[in-house]
């Protein structure tokens, strides 16, 4: 199947509620209707008086790449640490790895691209520490 052209402008489009995690909006950007599902790609921001949860989690996906557009978010992933991401920083997460979101500014905005854009998130029990490893970034 061929993809299509597409474009999405931020003049009208809006923040969605429903979304992988209930302290998010989602904004869709067009992607997955244009790569027929291949790959998914959204703005993502905090909602206001939400806080991540913490929980130990997965994603059964081929490539997950992230882009903080402002503010910043604390992660700690398995065998690696914790990780302060701040506007600016880019990400990649290896399929598969274990982590967790541990607190992130009101302001938070980031962008998101993952394939397939319909995967399996898996919550998981407690992560082994990353011993002599501390914060990042």
């Amino acid at each position: 199947m061929k993809s299509k052209f597409a474009v999405d402008h931020r003049k009208g489009s809006r923040f969605r509620k429903r979304g992988l995690r209930a302290y998010f909006e989602y904004r869709d950007l067009g992607i997955r209707r244009a790569t027929r599902g291949k790959v998914v790609a959204h703005v993502i921001r905090a909602r206001p008086q939400k806080a991540p949860h913490g929980e130990w989690h997965a994603h059964d996906c081929k490539l997950q790449f992230v882009y903080v557009l402002k503010g910043w978010a604390l992660f700690e992933y398995e065998g690696v640490g914790k990780v302060m991401m701040k506007a600016g920083s880019c990400f990649y997460q290896p399929p598969g790895i274990r982590h967790r979101e541990i607190r992130h500014s009101k302001n938070l905005e980031l962008i998101e691209i993952v394939a397939p854009a319909s995967f399996k998130t898996r919550a998981l029990p407690e992560a082994r520490r990353s011993p002599g490893r501390g914060s990042r970034g």
